[in-house]
């Protein structure tokens, strides 16, 4: 069937980058975008009308974590200052010999309830990307379980996704004083990456070829230098990505400087990982940041000779008083810049918002982070990391991922007179205000309705569950903190 959509504005693209088109014409047939200009003189087959709004690629979210985040709600506004803001110390790391409770992300394989609890997280996650605009997603390494949920949710809802059990040798817990430790496990890394690729080997190009594997070593620190090098095989044997969370913590940093006398990424670039398809999580404590007081830098330049890609999730980082230091040096450099959502809310245009102004502020220049970069990372700068170049932009050949942002503000003031709509939706927009939702060609989302989606079911669920969460913290946090110790209510509690 061939579709043709008349809109108020498009993001086209032409010779590598976004093009602005005003009354614009998109048509797409199948799965494939056929036509992106002022007139299409073919016949159609339907008309979707998209006056007063933008016709734009899907967004690529490029650090996507399962789940609802409840335990991320124990963090707000507070936190150990001895662990530098770095959040998952804060809410994933048991006391020895525990585990923590409630969250079926660190629940085992056929544990009792975890079907269920699994089921929940991936619906949450596929419809909040969807709901924003998200058109394809990156798992940033969670078990087996959660990437066989995600896997079913992908193929029921119609998005596009890159999936893969992540794997480690060995996570942080912490005595009863509160210390870490890092248990480490060499053989647990080796039969990790087995599972990576046999999942793989077994589900990639499932979903009517909307699944596509990616190789998580999820963090430096917890990776031997063996299995960094395998992971690094098997991507170039098996043509992968691959994604790991890299100079991100001044924790992480040091603890590779103490083990291999190198920096995070000075290790990567010796492995041989450093590419554009190397997706690094966070990448904003590199040796060149100044608040590391790490003289002989040389990471920015390593990352940018590399064209490597950082996904730069700045609402969760920006949480913990930090941000990327800085977007136009990483630019400038080479290094290609993308945006995850990490943690919630999973919102690209909030994102967009929140990169651009962090963006500028580190700068010291409003000509930093400009609206047109932000949407390029969220697109572009996605398609890359995972190298792709069928996606993340809308010309003809290329797959018809594509989204409506309403500009309108949903029947509110928010907007105002829209003059530019690619600024105007940085600068005002939220992810409520996407329209429709289109992947591989086939409309998965419109009127802000998902197909087999009861939000308010789903709502409700989360809020259980997160009940559950938060209730259970005492049982296994080092410290035996409730959550109320953990994180202080927002004003005292009337009687």
């Amino acid at each position: 069937m061939r579709t043709k959509i008349e809109a108020t504005w498009i993001v086209g693209h032409e010779r590598g980058h976004h093009t602005l088109i005003r009354d614009g014409e998109l048509v797409f047939e199948g799965n494939k975008i056929l036509h992106v200009g002022k007139g299409f003189d073919g016949k159609v087959d339907k008309v979707i009308n998209a006056k007063g709004k933008l016709v734009s690629p899907g967004f690529i979210d490029t650090h996507v974590h399962s789940g609802h985040r409840a335990s991320h709600r124990l963090i707000t506004d507070t936190g150990r200052p001895m662990y530098y803001g770095q959040p998952f110390l804060e809410i994933s790391v048991p006391k020895e010999g525990k585990v923590v409770k409630g969250d079926p992300r660190y629940l085992k394989h056929g544990d009792a309830g975890s079907a269920a609890a699994f089921e929940l997280n991936a619906a949450f996650t596929v419809a909040e990307l969807i709901r924003n605009g998200v058109t394809t997603f990156v798992e940033y390494g969670s078990q087996l379980s959660v990437q066989d949920a995600l896997l079913a949710e992908v193929t029921r809802l119609g998005s596009r996704a890159y999936l893969a059990p992540g794997y480690d040798c060995g996570r942080w817990v912490a005595d009863a004083s509160g210390r870490l430790k890092r248990v480490r496990n060499d053989e647990l890394g080796r039969e990790g990456l087995k599972t990576a690729l046999a999942w793989i080997a077994k589900n990639d190009g499932a979903a009517d070829g909307r699944v596509r594997g990616i190789l998580v070593p999820r963090e430096v620190e917890t990776s031997s230098v063996e299995l960094l090098r395998d992971t690094t095989r098997a991507a170039d044997e098996h043509k992968l990505p691959m994604a790991t969370h890299a100079a991100y913590s001044v924790i992480e940093f040091y603890e590779v400087v103490k083990e291999h006398m190198k920096t995070p990424i000075e290790l990567l670039d010796d492995l041989g990982m450093l590419r554009p398809t190397l997706n690094i999580g966070h990448g904003n404590f590199i040796s060149d940041n100044p608040n590391l007081n790490y003289s002989a830098h040389c990471d920015l330049e390593l990352m940018g000779r590399a064209e490597v890609s950082v996904s730069h999730c700045p609402i969760n980082i920006v949480r913990r008083a930090r941000t990327l230091d800085n977007w136009q040096r990483y630019q400038q450099a080479g290094v290609n810049l993308c945006l995850g959502s990490d943690t919630y809310p999973r919102d690209m245009i909030m994102n967009m918002r929140t990169a651009s102004y962090l963006g500028k502020i580190t700068g010291h220049t409003y000509f930093a982070a400009t609206s047109a970069d932000v949407l390029r990372a969220a697109t572009v700068g996605g398609a890359i990391s995972v190298g792709r170049d069928d996606i993340g932009r809308l010309a003809p050949g290329a797959l018809a991922d594509i989204i409506v942002i309403d500009l309108s503000g949903r029947d509110t003031l928010r907007y105002g007179p829209v003059r530019d709509p690619v600024k105007s939706i940085v600068e005002c927009g939220v992810g409520d205000d996407v329209d429709t939702v289109i992947v591989d060609g086939k409309v998965v989302m419109e009127g802000a309705v998902i197909p087999g989606v009861d939000f308010a079911k789903l709502r409700a669920q989360a809020q259980a569950a997160a009940e559950q969460i938060w209730d259970t913290l005492e049982e296994w946090d080092p410290l035996g903190r409730t959550h109320e110790q953990a994180c202080p209510w927002s004003y005292p509690t009337a009687e």
